[in-house]
């Protein structure tokens, strides 16, 4: 087991993306729906010690639900996985990504990475959830592939109804690691 606590690195993780991810202002979400903040979360995952944190929190879940590899939709998935193959209790992790749309040339998969043997317990991450749409999508082309959901966890949770998509979905657990409640307790929509 690596040094520090789960708690240790879900408090780190909350200060990375505080200090690195949140951009208070107006934008446009994936949904179209616009908000006065936005989290950028691969400012925080891809440095440290943002990094280390998920992959600690990441392997540790992916251990305690079965899970075999991590991944999900590509691009917000991509730190995550490889954060938690990097964490020493991740080693015995593969790690995969998921497509956007299929490449039309070489072996044309949506799952992109190691080969997976059908029925591989599969822990689904995502970076940031409001909707949940682009994390379904992820389940979805998983489960094409012959893998099993064994749950699915998001860095932040903006606390917009993804959560509740996502669960019915996967038909397994949902985690977030940290919520907009953590990391911007004080928006004005709050």
């Amino acid at each position: 087991m690596t040094t520090g606590t789960l708690e240790e690195a879900r408090l780190t993780l909350i200060a990375a993306l505080r200090e690195r991810a949140l951009v208070v202002g107006e934008v446009t979400l994936v949904s179209g729906k616009t908000a006065g903040y936005y989290v950028d979360a691969r400012r925080a995952l891809l440095c440290q010690p943002g990094f280390g944190a998920a992959g600690r929190l990441v392997a540790a879940k992916a251990g305690e639900l079965g899970a075999r590899a991590v991944g999900g939709m590509s691009i917000g998935a991509d730190p995550i996985a490889c954060a938690a193959i990097a964490d020493p209790d991740g080693a015995e992790l593969a790690a995969f990504l998921v497509r956007k749309e299929r490449k039309e040339h070489g072996l044309q998969r949506w799952v992109e990475g190691p080969l997976l043997e059908p029925g591989t317990r599969c822990l689904v991450v995502e970076d940031v959830v409001t909707t949940g749409g682009s994390t379904v999508q992820a389940i979805e082309r998983v489960r094409e592939q012959g893998l099993e959901i064994a749950g699915v966890v998001a860095v932040l949770d903006r606390l917009a109804g993804g959560a509740e998509a996502i669960e019915q979905a996967a038909a397994a657990p949902f985690t977030a690691l940290t919520t907009i409640d953590d990391v911007y307790p004080d928006r004005p929509d709050a």
